[in-house]
């Protein structure tokens, strides 16, 4: 919760599921956030399904699923042109990964780890984004 706390940004790639869970968040800090599946209706109508914004001198692109394992990083970087770093969601699997000199991360997630070995979110400070884990 601190780390959220001190953030400029906090940054969802989508499944937030509630339209109460995004405005508690927004409780916390800004938010910058695009639409997952298990999203409810408000909020697959509200938020957009890809974004870019800037936080502390970064271009980020923001997507909840990111499709097929083949070709993702060459996808993403061609839907997120010009992005130091793009974030994707939907496989709840943590990556963080430098490819053609942009970052490309999954913060997996902190609530619902799935086939992910824990609970996890992603960092980023002085633009070097750093993996999370969570779990005692």
């Amino acid at each position: 919760m601190r780390l959220l706390q001190r953030a400029t940004l906090i940054l969802h790639v989508g499944d937030l599921t509630s339209a109460e869970f995004l405005a508690e968040l927004g409780t916390i800090g800004p938010v910058a956030a695009v639409h997952g599946n298990m999203d409810e209706p408000v909020l697959r109508a509200g938020l957009p399904a890809r974004l870019v914004t800037e936080a502390e001198g970064l271009r980020i692109g923001l997507v909840h699923d990111a499709g097929s394992t083949q070709g993702r990083h060459a996808r993403l970087l061609d839907a997120f042109p010009n992005c130091d770093l793009v974030a994707y969601g939907h496989t709840h699997l943590p990556e963080v990964t430098r490819a053609a000199g942009s970052w490309i991360v999954n913060p997996g997630s902190p609530t619902e780890r799935r086939r992910a070995p824990g609970h996890t979110m992603i960092a980023i400070e002085a633009g070097e984004p750093e993996l999370v884990e969570l779990d005692p």
